[in-house]
């Protein structure tokens, strides 16, 4: 973490449920705030989730988030490093030290390729490498960006409405201070 030219990053992805509701926990002298079950529609065009993949840098605590648009793929997840290492590249940045989980879609094959293209062609050329830190696995409480995600859910969550997609989104990067861009797809 002392090195300036390197970024320690915490990387995962997340589904944000139009349906299912947060656990809230409050104090209060009446009654206990109870959020309302929503019920889902078959035939509503809208999906009931999006998913999201984000990393977490330590030396600025700023989130990076992006869009999946479906579910987080390998393919999703080498547009979503290639994209962060062109941020941090931009910034002078030469290596990204990446700490996650072991996700089928981190460690398959396509992914490893990825990456071992990616950092011959960072040595050849210049750019930010990716060092991958993999977490032990059904160890979640050991991912930094974890608790950013509950305390997310938390706050973005209505207790008596489901959100609309476009609603949803628009919160995400509200309450995450973000840009909405283009979704990442398969």
């Amino acid at each position: 973490m002392g090195h300036p030219d390197w970024v320690l990053g915490f990387e995962d992805d997340v589904w944000w449920s139009r349906y299912a509701q947060p656990h809230l926990q409050t104090w209060t002298d009446d009654k206990p705030l109870r959020m309302r079950q929503n019920e889902s529609d078959r035939h509503a065009p809208e999906p009931k989730a999006v998913a999201w993949s984000g990393v977490l840098r330590t030396d600025t605590q700023g989130l990076l988030l992006r869009l999946v648009d479906g579910r987080p793929v390998s393919a999703v997840t080498t547009q979503f490093l290639q994209w962060v290492t062109d941020r941090w590249a931009a910034e002078g940045k030469t290596a990204l030290l990446m700490v996650w989980d072991k996700a089928s879609w981190h460690v398959s094959q396509a992914v490893r390729a990825w990456l071992k293209a990616h950092n011959r062609r960072v040595k050849r050329e210049g750019g930010c490498r990716v060092v991958v830190c993999p977490l032990p696995i059904k160890s979640p409480w050991l991912n930094r960006i974890a608790p950013q995600w509950v305390h997310g859910k938390r706050a973005i969550a209505e207790p008596d409405r489901k959100l609309q997609v476009d609603e949803l989104k628009h919160r995400i990067c509200t309450y995450y201070n973000c840009e909405l861009l283009d979704p990442m797809t398969q």
